[in-house]
């Protein structure tokens, strides 16, 4: 996979070089390039921006820069032999960032990032490279950064992470929470290693027994347990079919009931705190 980064901002994308994706990179399963924005300006300033029209407070990002960095940037890669590119817009008014989101950007094989500061980018640009190209405009949160590099980073290694022959265990991403088909989209319970006793805290005991079906029944009943306590809309949008016997029983416990048509909902006096 390309993976090409336009920014003012370049030093902020260092962590790209280390862990996972540093690793990604080293074996060729990622070929990284951050380009400066301000490479494409023509004023002795630098300037990438200019006041809104209508008004409003702050700037918003130039259409001549961004225009012509994408440009130079789509025309290098082209030559280098990369294609299939997608633009991926960083913005808290884009979709949400999900697993599944990850997966789908995971099998594109050139991925160009265009984290934006001040208000964003002129939306002219935006529309242009999308009569071209496909368009992701990404929300990683239901928050506001000062810029869209932080996104880039959490995009970057969520999918990075998906490439074949990153991972040590190629099977270690199958149970993530939020993977398809990940135990109903639960959240993953909490895990242990050695010592088996640390500051007078143990293991649970299951986890020394051996037995694989009780084993694999208390993660699940972990994973429901977290879930209900942290995410509850995960339950909540599950189909009845996501869960069995054993399943229902756990979240009964909970102060989980089904409805008619086979969802769960939380019995309010009953709400584990």
């Amino acid at each position: 996979m390309r993976l090409d980064v336009v920014t003012i901002f370049p030093e902020y994308l260092e962590p790209l070089n280390v862990s996972l994706v540093g690793k990604a990179r080293a074996r060729g399963r990622l070929d990284v390039h951050v380009h400066d924005l301000r490479q494409w300006t023509y004023d002795r300033h630098n300037t990438v921006d200019d006041t809104p029209y209508g008004g409003g407070p702050g700037m918003v990002m130039k259409t001549e820069p961004w225009g012509d960095a994408l440009d130079d940037v789509l025309a290098s890669g082209y030559d280098a032999g990369a294609h299939g590119p997608v633009l991926v817009v960083p913005t808290p008014s884009g979709r949400p960032f999900t697993q599944q989101l990850a997966v789908e950007l995971s099998r594109r094989p050139w991925l160009i990032f265009t984290p934006a500061r001040y208000e964003g980018i002129d939306r002219r640009v935006t529309d242009e490279y999308a009569t071209r190209i496909p368009v992701y405009e990404v929300s990683i949160g239901d928050y506001v950064l000062a810029g869209g590099e932080a996104a880039v980073l959490v995009v970057t290694e969520a999918v990075a992470r998906l490439l074949p022959g990153v991972l040590g265990n190629a099977e270690s991403h199958r149970d993530d929470s939020f993977a398809s088909g990940a135990m109903a989209n639960l959240l993953e319970g909490p895990v242990y290693t050695k010592p088996p006793e640390w500051r007078g805290r143990g293991i649970p005991d299951v986890l020394l027994s051996g037995h694989h079906g009780k084993i694999a029944r208390w993660r699940k009943d972990e994973a429901l347990r977290r879930t209900a306590r942290n995410r509850p809309d995960l339950i909540e949008r599950c189909e009845a079919s996501a869960f069995d016997k054993k399943d229902r029983e756990t979240l009964s416990l909970l102060g989980w009931a089904p409805e008619p048509g086979g969802r769960f909902w939380r019995r309010p006096q009953d709400v584990e705190e």
